[in-house]
């Protein structure tokens, strides 16, 4: 009974990085800008983030790894594939183990369906993408749905040096119609990358979006593989600083485990514009107590959403609509077209969260003590290891930042992400420079 126990709490685990529903969810608990104020960190417990809690999902994680792995060819087999290695990349667990099943399934996707394609060929993005080179080429003529070509595509960019001209040719012949598919779109924008050079960042840090409303600004790297900073600008236009004038920069890390671009289920955060329309509780376990900003991506929020005005639902989304909240030099650009495309793509449930994982399961990559999941904007937490209360939040920090910076008791307001150039993570300095050049 204990290891159905866990080994159901493992599954919820594995859900998209979003306020999830399990077959009986708690009510989820949404805040006002005062109730999120007057929360302190020792408000939270998660005992699955204690030592004994810990333990004791892993161990779960990995006999289902290993039970799955054990299994012999047959369509049992291949049913357990997408979720075994789901866990294989959350836990970072017997992956060379797990190696030749993926390898033997890659031919054979042509004959399955497009979900069970987008998990496997996830994978093989995420865990074995040089591996998986050679599979793919004679592959690729066989993925009829946009997301599976796209993500092997992706893969192919990512371990083939000759890849970009051979898919330059390849998806407008395979996909005449590629132009009105925002994920093809924002593939074949990676394929034609652009000359032009960005505008300042300055002139969008400085931006009203909608005068009267605080926006988060999340500075990352390109390819997401460092931490980031999230920066608050108030409803007066200004940058929030503490007492003694810094600038109030918290580290927030935008990558998907999967590592793919935020056109694609389960990959990065896209860079560019979402909508804020309030705070809740998470039932993913993974995310846990800790309040989450709601945020939104265009199509997933209506119009009226976007606006925060009171208006038709009926109101048409368009790519005018989404550049009028950019300042003119920014709009139509590649770069923060991301978001409007990923909107189209019908990527939703991109929230800012606080998390439950181990570091400990990422400790040697560039982005540690950073925990990647799915496609969210994550803010480190310490949890007491003895009894899983929660001693410190950077979410909850960030969150309640801007609830205070606000001044609106329903939260609402803006997200820009945008990728920065430089290497590791993203510094304060930087981030004053920035705020700085744009008079903030």
């Amino acid at each position: 009974m204990k290891l159905r126990l866990l080994l159901a709490l493992t599954t919820l685990a594995l859900a998209a990085c979003a306020p999830l529903r399990p077959s009986q969810p708690p009510a989820e608990k949404r805040y006002t800008a005062a109730e999120l104020l007057a929360l302190k960190p020792a408000d939270f417990v998660w005992p699955a983030t204690s030592t004994d809690g810990e333990r004791a999902l892993r161990e779960a994680a990995l006999a289902d790894i290993r039970a799955r792995l054990a299994l012999p060819p047959g369509a049992a087999r291949d049913a357990a594939l997408p979720r075994l290695f789901e866990l294989v990349a959350q836990y970072n667990a017997e992956i060379a183990a797990a190696r030749p099943l993926l390898l033997d399934a890659l031919p054979t996707l042509g004959q399955r369906d497009a979900e069970t394609q987008r998990a496997l060929l996830t994978a093989a993005h995420t865990l074995y993408a040089a591996d998986a080179v050679p599979l793919l080429w004679p592959l690729l003529p066989q993925l009829t749905a946009s997301k599976p070509f796209a993500i092997a595509a992706y893969t192919l960019l990512q371990a083939d040096a000759g890849a970009a001209d051979r898919l330059r040719d390849l998806v407008p012949q395979q996909f005449p119609q590629w132009a009105d598919d925002a994920r093809l779109a924002a593939l074949m924008s990676r394929l034609r990358p652009s000359a032009a050079a960005l505008p300042p960042l300055a002139e969008l840090l400085a931006a009203p979006l909608r005068p009267g409303f605080a926006v988060i600004v999340s500075l990352q790297r390109v390819g997401r593989q460092q931490m980031g900073l999230a920066l608050v600008r108030g409803a007066d236009g200004r940058f929030v600083r503490d007492a003694a004038g810094r600038l109030f920069a918290s580290p927030q890390l935008a990558l998907a485990r999967s590592g793919l671009p935020g056109t694609v289920t389960n990959g990065n955060t896209p860079q560019g514009l979402f909508t804020l329309v309030g705070a809740g509780t998470a039932t993913n376990p993974n995310i846990g107590p800790t309040p989450y900003l709601h945020t939104k991506l265009p199509i997933e929020a209506s119009v009226a959403e976007f606006e925060h005005v009171a208006m038709a639902d009926t109101a048409a989304w368009s790519e005018a609509v989404y550049d009028s909240f950019l300042p003119e030099s920014w709009r139509g650009l590649s770069p923060l077209r991301e978001a409007w495309l990923a909107g189209l793509a019908g990527r939703d449930e991109l929230i800012v969260h606080g998390t439950t994982l181990n570091p400990a399961y990422y400790a040697g990559a560039s982005y540690h003590p950073g925990t990647p999941q799915q496609g969210c904007m994550i803010s480190g937490e310490d949890w007491d290891p003895a009894t899983g209360r929660l001693l410190a939040s950077r979410q909850l920090t960030l969150a309640q930042v801007y609830a205070a910076a606000s001044r609106r008791d329903d939260l609402a307001g803006y997200l820009v992400v945008v990728d920065v150039p430089g290497e590791g993570a993203v510094t304060p300095a930087e981030a004053e420079a920035l705020v700085a050049e744009a008079g903030r």
